[in-house]
């Protein structure tokens, strides 16, 4: 006799009375997300994770949308990543004027959602406290996973929430759980075009959750829920496909992310440290700020392990439960059987998605090269949190186990949640340090008012957050370390700052750049006023120096 792995519901015994359900799965839920919502918006409005150039070209463009100036399909400077962020954020610009908070407001909601798929999501394949304990743990959030879904850097706060929506419209259609097939199925469709526009780090997932969707709902698909799906695949690939039509051949996509993978990967073992070891403590939560300490790298061994272990649990399910070997005597137990089958699929694809994402981080030259940064390339393992974790949770309840293997499995959960309760408590502990260089960008906009400055060079971190911050009075150009005009995303600053009587050069302390610039503007003989605020110092030259250089 098989054992079906029926659908998991809400355990409430019969005759319980109202008052003593008030702690259910959902309730608990709920409240754990709530908690998880309300340190982000506390984090946000205490200025963590502090902004970057990066977050602020995406602020720019906002800006230029709500004001109707510019509609770029992508960040200003680049032909990749989608610039639906600054579309998300461009009516609170309206309303309220441009800002750091208004630009992450949009990004807090689409974590709240995430959480609200993941609930379903994973009561849907597991159980619902299991799906309550995951919920839990994402409402945790360390320096890395509050900067992937806080800041407006370019598709990380979107891309979970899309993915996950993703993998839970193929199992409600597969299980038939949905009442309008045909909308679920155009907002398949819709969601990923939109991620081909968007952010392709999420496409493992996309190709997960489609070939759920063909395995659970194939045969829909030749009637109206396909033509649905077609059709809002076409609305999502719109911005994409336009791009690719009217770019030029090296502005196109392909071409785009062909260059951004065109570095020379590094020997495999500093790949694989980069990549696996310490990028999966650090890319899912485990980690302080910056670092990884030696004994926090055990999660780097045992996500794999657990990810291989997840992997085959579900290929054995579906090998048990392929047609031919199970035959249903009743409709009833047919439905069972079907309704088995997706959950492993669901969990199947989660495991699938999760290897090709760090298989493929693994492989690339930024796992060896940049660690510490490049590890945010995995955040869309959130998405497959329950996969891992379930081996855990499974073997810590089956009493048919040795005692020895229950308490390994608890312990692991433990250490699951310890890290990430100590990786969040890191993040709160170094709160005043990281918001220092907010502070100091405020310093500095002081000083350059107080100096009569509208124009600036200044290297590529320090150039438009200022220019956000104080919404494009003043405006800068982007100088290199060898004094050559740097990477300008938007043009129309540096032509405004070449175009200026008096130009200052505002460069972080004590750097290679400012000492530069500083004999530089010595071996000139102009005459220059040096001002040094907390983390900056400012040139100012009395007349043109002929930097940067040409």
């Amino acid at each position: 006799m098989v054992l079906i792995d029926r659908p998991a519901r809400d355990p409430v015994p019969a005759g319980v009375p109202a008052r003593r359900r008030v702690v259910s799965p959902g309730r608990t839920a709920l409240a754990l997300g709530a908690v998880g919502v309300a340190y982000r918006l506390a984090a946000l409005l205490a200025g963590l994770p502090p902004t970057n150039s990066d977050e602020a070209v995406t602020g720019l463009v906002a800006t230029h949308v709500a004001q109707g100036r510019e509609f770029p399909l992508f960040f200003y400077g680049q032909y990749y990543m989608g610039a639906l962020e600054a579309y998300l954020a461009a009516p609170l610009f309206a309303l309220g004027g441009s800002g750091v908070v208004a630009l992450r407001l949009p990004n807090l909601a689409l974590y709240a959602l995430f959480l609200v798929l993941m609930w379903q999501l994973t009561r849907r394949l597991y159980h619902p406290w299991f799906a309550t304990a995951v919920v839990g743990l994402l409402a945790l959030g360390s320096d890395r996973i509050l900067k992937n879904q806080l800041i407006a850097g370019g598709g990380y706060p979107e891309m979970n929430p899309a993915g996950a929506l993703l993998v839970l419209l193929a199992v409600l259609l597969g299980l038939g759980a949905v009442r309008r097939r045909a909308s679920a199925c155009a907002a398949f469709g819709l969601v990923a075009g939109l991620t081909l526009w968007d952010d392709w780090l999420v496409l493992p997932y996309v190709a997960a959750a489609g070939a759920l969707l063909l395995a659970g709902a194939g045969r829909d698909l030749a009637g109206r829920c396909g033509a649905a799906l077609a059709a809002g695949l076409v609305v999502g690939l719109l911005p994409i496909v336009a791009h690719n039509l009217t770019a030029a051949p090296e502005h196109r996509s392909l071409a785009a992310y062909r260059q951004l993978g065109g570095g020379t990967p590094g020997d495999w073992v500093d790949r694989l440290h980069g990549g696996v070891l310490f990028g999966l403590p650090m890319g899912t939560g485990f980690c302080p700020p910056g670092r990884c300490a030696d004994w926090q790298l055990w999660w780097g061994v045992a996500a794999p392990l657990l990810l291989a272990v997840a992997g085959l649990l579900a290929l054995r399910a579906l090998w048990i439960l392929r047609p031919g070997i199970l035959r249903p005597a009743s409709p009833r137990r047919d439905d069972a059987v079907r309704t088995a089958r997706i959950r492993q699929g669901g969990r199947l694809a989660l495991v699938g998605a999760a290897t090709v994402s760090l298989a493929a981080y693994a492989g690339s030259a930024a796992a060896g090269d940049t660690p510490v940064e490049s590890s945010r390339y995995l955040s869309c393992l959130l998405i497959s949190l329950p996969a891992l974790l379930w081996p855990l949770w499974a073997a810590a309840g089956n009493h048919l186990l040795p005692a020895a293997a229950r308490l390994t499995a608890r312990a692991g959960l433990a250490a699951v949640a310890g890290g990430a309760v100590l990786a969040t408590g890191a993040l709160v502990a170094d709160a005043d340090t990281l918001t220092r260089a907010d502070a100091q960008r405020r310093q500095l906009v002081v000083a350059l008012d107080r100096l009569g400055v509208r124009d600036f060079y200044a290297d590529y971190w320090t150039c438009y957050p200022v220019v956000l911050a104080t919404r494009e009075r003043l405006a800068c150009g982007v100088i290199r370390d060898d004094l050559r005009a740097g990477w300008d995303r938007y043009p129309a600053y540096p032509a405004r700052v070449a175009g200026a009587d008096r130009v200052a050069y505002v460069l972080p302390t004590g750097t290679a750049l400012s000492r530069a610039v500083a004999d530089h503007l010595a071996a000139t003989g102009t005459a220059v006023t040096r001002t040094t605020v907390p983390g900056y110092d400012i040139h100012l030259p009395a007349a043109p120096v002929g930097l940067p250089l040409r």
